[in-house]
């Protein structure tokens, strides 16, 4: 639905589709698929722990519709909203960076994607989606966020320690329990940029605190709080 409106839109008095239009190299699928892997997860247990004890909260979780992550939140008492936010990056844009750059998609993504009225959540659990949008893309995404928060809410994010990859892999996340996460993946995608923890404190200077975690796996899970 959202590629069909996106083409809609940018077609619209363009006439016949030019056959020079840009082309984008497919995501790669892994060569052998990996079984599900389960951990610990110190950022999903600060995350649960920063709202603990409080119900009727607002949640975005950016994982899609997943039934265990919304069972798992509605038995906590809150209320869940969803967004596939990986999936809809490459609706909106094609895979690969290159697209990502232009204003008016870029608006398009953001009202798509995130169009609640100011302060809307509590807490917002982005995964691993920030690490694959360009500079523009990421910025204007974050400073969207930011207007969506609540003061004092929690968003929690994942990026690859890998400050050398070209490749990084993108999960699928099912939370076990409140620090417990089953990560299956989905693709490799470019690396759109390193994220050591100066540029994600730069990233995240609006708000009020960044707490890193770095794992065994080289990935560094990020709590922000609003």
């Amino acid at each position: 639905m959202l590629g069909e409106k996106l083409r809609a839109l940018f077609r619209k008095d363009a006439g016949p589709v030019s056959s020079s239009a840009p082309h984008f190299t497919p995501l790669r699928k892994p060569q052998k698929p990996e079984l599900p892997s389960t951990r610990q997860s110190r950022g999903l247990e600060q995350f649960f722990f920063s709202i603990r004890d409080v119900v009727g909260l607002q949640v975005l979780d950016c994982a899609g519709a997943s039934q265990d992550n919304i069972n798992f939140l509605i038995n906590l008492g809150h209320k869940v909203y969803t967004q596939d936010l990986v999936r809809n990056i490459d609706e909106a844009f094609g895979p690969g960076l290159a697209e990502q750059t232009n204003p008016g998609r870029i608006e398009y993504f953001l009202t798509q994607n995130f169009e609640y009225p100011s302060y809307s959540f509590d807490g917002v659990l982005l995964w691993d989606a920030l690490q694959f949008m360009s500079p523009a893309l990421l910025t204007a995404t974050v400073d969207r966020l930011y207007e969506v928060m609540r003061p004092n809410s929690y968003l929690l994010a994942f990026f690859s320690a890998s400050e050398r990859a070209t490749e990084v892999p993108s999960y699928a996340f099912r939370i076990v329990d409140n620090k417990t996460l089953q990560l299956t993946e989905r693709s490799l995608r470019p690396a759109a940029q390193v994220f050591n923890n100066r540029n994600l404190e730069k990233l995240f200077a609006k708000f009020e605190s960044v707490k890193f975690f770095l794992t065994r796996d080289n990935l560094r899970e990020v709590i922000v709080r609003r």
